[in-house]
């Protein structure tokens, strides 16, 4: 049982949430308004759709890794993520894949719990490859349905623009799998014809994508007139706070992602991001040529980040926590409503984070 302000479905209660077997069984108490009062703020635990790493630890290096950056994140009030790949050679990835299937059998405790993959490459425009590794290619329906025999993947960044990635959106939407455009140099035209395919959201607004023009407005252009979701990274260093404020207005389901590298939650220095050496400084992740690499974000800053840019607490965990949820189409997380999962955080008056429980399992040494 937790007692605070509760966000709930039907907006804000004061009172106790009870939960058992690791669902919530009944939520009691008042309207409120939480600036009125001290008690704690009780939310939806978040759920993070592209998590590279965290606590020294790299997705694709599977096994312990995939249980260090669970706990990590877990410590910043993330209770559900997708673990994210990097470009890289066919067998690297299958490896990795098969790692990730192996974990989700046997999880660690005290830790977020991995819902399945983000694919992120290798089916991107080498043109168009941020920090990721240069081998970018084309995908083919046998290839992917290979790969997602290996590990439920949830979701894949693609680029659309790429020689048959249009019938490859519409077969992966068929078979349940979301869609995202990113790492592409695809116009407008090209955006807006993949959403009509079957794709359904776009890889960190801005970045590694064309650019917002008003004779050429791009595949930014398509997102913001088109997309019904979109992720973006929230560290405000990724995209200016002007540029969120424009998302937000445009995209009803603009949801956080941290796009998280090993670096997040450990102290300055050199860590893992697929094969490049990153280097983790001044509040940003860098290759060597000082392009961006991910970012050192946790959710928990994400929420304090969203707030500072105006909006109120309970529309900045909807974009942290129900919206994620939805964009999977997973029904019982993400929200704080009898029948759902026990994931839920508690936050001081100041947002910072007092508890996080997972399917009701208090995280020690999470404050």
């Amino acid at each position: 049982m937790q007692f605070g302000n509760l966000y709930t479905p039907k907006g804000w209660r004061l009172g106790e949430i009870h939960w058992e077997e690791g669902r919530i069984s009944r939520i009691s108490g008042d309207p409120v308004d939480p600036d009125t009062n001290e008690h704690p703020r009780v939310l939806p635990g978040f759920i993070d759709l592209h998590v590279h790493g965290g606590g020294g630890a790299d997705v694709m290096e599977g096994g312990e890794a995939l249980a260090t950056l669970a706990r990590t994140h877990v410590r910043f009030g993330t209770t559900r993520l997708l673990a994210t790949t990097m470009t890289a050679p066919d067998a690297h990835i299958r490896r990795t894949l098969r790692e990730v299937a192996a974990y989700m059998e046997a999880p660690v405790p005290q830790a977020a719990k991995v819902l399945g993959v983000h694919l992120e490459g290798p089916y991107i425009n080498p043109g168009k490859l941020g920090a990721q590794p240069a081998y970018a290619r084309i995908g083919i329906t046998e290839e992917l349905d290979e790969l997602c025999a290996l590990a439920p993947i949830r979701l894949i960044t693609l680029a659309p623009e790429l020689s048959g990635h249009l019938a490859l959106i519409h077969h992966l939407s068929e078979r349940g799998v979301r869609v995202q455009l990113g790492h592409t140099l695809g116009s407008y035209e090209e955006g807006v014809e993949a959403l009509a395919h079957g794709a359904s959201g776009f890889a960190h607004l801005f970045n590694a994508m064309t650019g917002l023009h008003h004779r050429k407005p791009g595949m930014v252009g398509a997102a913001l007139a088109h997309a019904q979701y979109a992720e973006v990274i929230p560290d405000l260093l990724h995209v200016h706070p002007g540029a969120i404020r424009t998302a937000l207005r445009c995209i009803p389901n603009l949801y956080a992602v941290t796009d998280s590298t090993a670096a997040a939650g450990m102290p300055d220095g050199d860590y893992r991001l697929g094969e490049h050496t990153v280097t983790k400084c001044l509040g940003g992740v860098r290759l060597a040529d000082g392009t961006l690499a991910g970012s050192t974000l946790t959710m928990d800053q994400a929420l304090r980040n969203l707030v500072s840019l105006g909006l109120s607490l309970a529309e900045a965990s909807d974009r942290l926590s129900r919206y994620p949820a939805d964009f999977l189409g997973i029904s019982g997380i993400g929200r704080l409503q009898e029948g759902a999962s026990a994931d839920l955080i508690v936050l001081d008056p100041q947002l910072q984070l007092q508890a996080v429980f997972v399917e009701g399992r208090a995280i020690q040494g999470d404050a």
